[in-house]
């Protein structure tokens, strides 16, 4: 009777919503260790003195070591923004200015903000980096920008390699685990913007780079079937998206670090 229970409760957690997550502990780390490549003398001296020996890549999962603490339980929402369906670039933007429910849009901002006030505490400064390394990473992936009819994709119910999933889990780390390389391997293999990509990145803003990942989320809704059984093909399909995705974060989160640091 046990083995049947836990066998159940396996089963159910497969399904339970878990939108908090965004690209697993490789995908955050590739999106650190990309932006540590791209940060100016001065923003690399301003981090260390915050994170002390802690690298970005490191410290890029905290936001998600912490959801087990009851005490940041209203971080949840922080990780996410639901967008409507079939909105244009102007359509993204205003939703991101009229929503004022806690979101990955607002509560970034906000800790951009920290980091500029002279009046932050330590400790805030470095709660507020943390985060944000995290909530950069977590706005890149596409799912954390999707419809909330299905929770990002977490009750969108697909197969992997005959495995039972959801998209979210699938974009989350099941594509990025799927390569077989370690953060500093994948960090090391994206990090190849042109000078053009480069110059577009940086001169972006948050609410672009929530349209881009939104432009991503629909694609991948097109071209992803429920409880279609996806493996190789869906790999070679979506990897150049995967891999810009997490590529861009890591250029922009440098970027944000970049200009709060000057």
């Amino acid at each position: 009777m046990k083995k049947y229970l836990l066998a159940g409760i396996f089963s159910l957690f497969l399904y339970l919503p878990s939108q908090v997550y965004a690209w697993g502990l490789t995908g955050h780390r590739v999106v650190g260790e990309v932006a540590d490549k791209h940060l100016s003398v001065k923003a690399r001296l301003a981090i260390k003195k915050i994170l002390g020996y802690e690298s970005i890549a490191m410290a890029s999962n905290w936001a998600d070591f912490v959801k087990s603490d009851s005490a940041y339980k209203h971080i949840d929402s922080w990780h996410y923004v639901n967008l409507p369906e079939g909105l244009d670039k102007a359509g993204v933007h205003k939703f991101l200015d009229d929503d004022t429910t806690p979101n990955i849009y607002n509560k970034t901002n906000e800790m951009i903000a920290t980091l500029k006030s002279s009046k932050s505490s330590a400790s805030e400064k470095l709660m507020a980096l943390r985060l944000l390394i995290h909530f950069v990473g977590d706005l890149h992936q596409p799912m954390h920008t999707a419809r909330k009819a299905d929770l990002g994709g977490n009750r969108f119910y697909v197969t992997w390699f005959n495995d039972k999933t959801n998209l979210h889990s699938v974009w989350d780390s099941k594509l990025v685990d799927f390569q077989g390389l370690s953060y500093t391997e994948y960090a090391n293999a994206v990090n190849n913007a042109s000078p053009i990509d480069l110059v577009n990145i940086k001169k972006s803003n948050l609410k672009d780079a929530i349209y881009d990942s939104y432009l991503a989320c629909n694609t991948i809704y097109a071209k992803t079937a429920v409880n279609s059984n996806l493996s190789y093909q869906y790999n070679y399909q979506f990897l150049g998206l995967l891999n810009t995705q997490l590529r861009n974060g890591g250029i922009r989160l440098a970027a944000i670090l970049n200009s709060i640091y000057g």
